[in-house]
Parts: C-alpha cells; sequence; structure tokens
C-alpha cells in the first residue's frame, strides 16, 4: 500500500489542470461506479488525475494503475477493502483490463463496499456489459475521444471556442472569434492534432507505438490471441489503411492472409472497437438495429498520416468527417451520397470546387467543402465540425 501511495503521490504533483478536456463536465462524478473507456492516448490517465487534484481530498482518495507489480499477489478487492478501512473514499483504477478478473471484483467491491466509490479506466475494446458479473446495473460508462479541433485549438494554440451544435453549423451560427487563421490550424490538426501528446518531438513514433501497443496488447488481451494472430492482424491494417475508405472483400483478404471468412470478421471488429478502424454502416435497419457495413476508415486522421505515405486527401476529408460525428451523433452511409446524420441530414464531403449534383433534389442535405473559411446557403466549412465537442 506504501509503495502505491508514493506512485499515486508522485503522479499527481506532475499533474497539470490547465486544460480539462471535454468530457470532464459531463461526467456525474458523485456515482459509485464509473467507468471510463477510450482508445489509448487519448488522456484517460490524466483525466482521472485532474479531476481528483482538482476536487477530492487527496488522503482519501487513491488513483492505482491494475498493471501494477502490487497485483502479483495482491486482488483489487484486497486493496479497496485495506484501502476502506483505513478511512478511504475514492478507488480510482486506471487500465483496468490489464487485470484478469476485473469485472468480477468489481462487482463484489460494488456489493461488499457501499461506502466506497470507484472510477475505472479501461480500452475501448473492454466490453462493460459481458460476463457472468455483469456491471450493467452498476456502473455508468463514458467514452473518452481524442482531440476535437476546438479542444485542439483550445490546448496547443491558447484559442477558446465554445461548443457548437450540429444546427449551429447547419445555420451558420458559428462564433470563432480570436481564430484568424482557421485552415492552417485545420491543416496542423488533421496531421498531429487528435491525441493530447500532439505538439512533442517525435509524434508519428510515439502514434505508431500506441497502434503496436493496442494490436499486441489490448485485442490479444481481450481475445486471447497468439503471436501468428497479431502478425496477420498487423497486415490486416496495413491492407486496410492501404485502401482506405474500404469495402469490405472479406474473401479475397482471408486468401490474402490464409485464414478465415469468420477470423477476418473477427479482426476488423476488434481493431473497430480498439478505435483503430471507424465502420460506416448502411442506412438499411438489420436484425441488431445497424445496417450492413459499407466502407471501413482509418479512426481518426492521425493515423492515416502516420500509417500511409500520402493518403488522399478526399479520405482525409471523409475521415475527419466521420470522425467527429460519431462522437455525438448517428452517421451512416447515404444512397448517392457521402453521409446520413441522425437519419435527416445528407452531407456530401469535397474540395472547394465541389458541387451540388450528388444531392440534387434531396431535402437538407448539405455540401461540406474543405479549403474554405466561410460557408452560403446549403454549403459548410469541414473545419467547423470540428467544434463540436
Amino acid at each position: 500500500m506504501e509503495t502505491l501511495l508514493f506512485r499515486y503521490h508522485n503522479l499527481l504533483k506532475e499533474t497539470d489542470t490547465g486544460f480539462l478536456r471535454y468530457l470532464h463536465d459531463i461526467i456525474p462524478w458523485n456515482d459509485r461506479m464509473i467507468a471510463i473507456v477510450g482508445s489509448r492516448g487519448v488522456g484517460k490517465t490524466t483525466l482521472l488525475l485532474q479531476h481528483i487534484k482538482l476536487h477530492l481530498p487527496i488522503d482519501k482518495t487513491l488513483y492505482v494503475s491494475a498493471d501494477d507489480l502490487y497485483f502479483s499477489d495482491h486482488s483489487l478487492f484486497d486493496l479497496a477493502r485495506q484501502f476502506h478501512q483505513l478511512g478511504g473514499e475514492h478507488l480510482f483504477i486506471d487500465e483496468v483490463h490489464k487485470y484478469a478478473n476485473w469485472s468480477q471484483e468489481l462487482k463484489n467491491i460494488y456489493d461488499a463496499i457501499p461506502q466506497l466509490q470507484v472510477v475505472f479506466t479501461g480500452s475501448s475494446i473492454l466490453d462493460i456489459y459481458h460476463g457472468t458479473s455483469d456491471l450493467s446495473r452498476r456502473v455508468l460508462t463514458f467514452t473518452l475521444h481524442g482531440l476535437s479541433f476546438r479542444e485542439y485549438l483550445a490546448m496547443k494554440k491558447g484559442i477558446q471556442i465554445p461548443v457548437h451544435s450540429l444546427d449551429d453549423i447547419i445555420q451558420h451560427n458559428v462564433n470563432v472569434e480570436g481564430l484568424d487563421y482557421p485552415l492552417a490550424a485545420f491543416s496542423d490538426y488533421l496531421r498531429q492534432g487528435y491525441y493530447p501528446f500532439s505538439g512533442n518531438q517525435g509524434y508519428d513514433i510515439r502514434l505508431n507505438n500506441v497502434v503496436n501497443r493496442v494490436i499486441e496488447t489490448d485485442i490479444p488481451l481481450y481475445a486471447r490471441l497468439n503471436i501468428s494472430a497479431i502478425a496477420k492482424m498487423k497486415r490486416l491494417l496495413n491492407v486496410v489503411a492501404a485502401s482506405v475508405p474500404f469495402k469490405p472483400n472479406v474473401s479475397k483478404i482471408a486468401n490474402i492472409l490464409e485464414i478465415s471468412r469468420e477470423t477476418v470478421n473477427d479482426y476488423l471488429e476488434y481493431m473497430i472497437r480498439a478505435k483503430l478502424l471507424n465502420a460506416l454502416h448502411t442506412s438499411t435497419q438489420g436484425i441488431r438495429g445497424l445496417g450492413k457495413v459499407d466502407k471501413i476508415y482509418l479512426e481518426n486522421t492521425n493515423l492515416a498520416y502516420a500509417l500511409t505515405p500520402r493518403p488522399e486527401i478526399g479520405n482525409i476529408r471523409e475521415t475527419f468527417f466521420l470522425n467527429q460525428l460519431q462522437a455525438n451523433h448517428q452517421v451512416q452511409s447515404a444512397p448517392g451520397s457521402d453521409f446520413l446524420v441522425d437519419g435527416s441530414y445528407t452531407f456530401e464531403i469535397g474540395g472547394e470546387n465541389k458541387k451540388q449534383k450528388q444531392i440534387a433534389g434531396t431535402a437538407n442535405a448539405f455540401v461540406v467543402k474543405d479549403d474554405i473559411e466561410q460557408g452560403m446557403f446549403n454549403i459548410l466549412p469541414l473545419w467547423h465540425f470540428g467544434l463540436m465537442y
């Protein structure tokens, strides 16, 4: 326990509270059990430590990482019980997916120690509602996305812009006071702005390390994959990255990788859930309320620049739009156009010379253009869609 406390206090000293992610003010922090999931590198650990430093009594709070050596001969439940007996009230557990029996132990903590609040983070691949120790009635789950363009401007440029709704953008009701060169900043964001560690030296190397750790550690922990499967998944990611937007031809990929069609679908699903890939479904509703996968993209534009030597600009535009809108809206493929949002709005994405023919005669249809600062009528600037969270 003393070692855990020492590490916790050291981390807290180093935590900068100058910039808080959008999710901080959305989470009801008084709830008994809270889960924060998201991909590697988006700032889950920092979010926990910032909240502790700003709002909780440090001596009644404990932060631990579930991959700490302490847990080689101690259980989460034993730690929670001992901490509570010492007067602890708030237990924060980082990277819970690295603890083998996390779901059952969290259930036991919730049921046996009702006075102790538990907040935990995990990989976005984690299924909080899966398993015999169903946590669905006990936990509130929130997803932390990477930086929006708005957050990037605040964190890296010191430019404060309010959150804008989809209606604000459609109605050209956008306030960007203080932002003098939006297109230059937007270009930087597309390349190196989605992860909070952007701006640091060796960004592409760090981002590739994030990708490797997801494929080599997070997904195998969840799906119990062997080394051979990891190598094939890396090959599959390279195939998709070179072809996005990628229309899945599962039989062809299965032949190339010498695996079954079912395995290809499993690998794609793992990488989608781990936030390496993003799936765009058709608007046709299936049994589970989702249409079939129409296209697969890389999850964000930074991954496109890190994994491919020269990503195609049309793909970058669509990847950005899908990534930002999916945080709070339902996005599907639109018949004859690019995207259908919330079942009501059709969007066609392109450059400043994009024409209207794909959406001619379609109600509530808009052309979203890159390389323009202002819009008019049904023409909207692409970068405005980065101001939505």
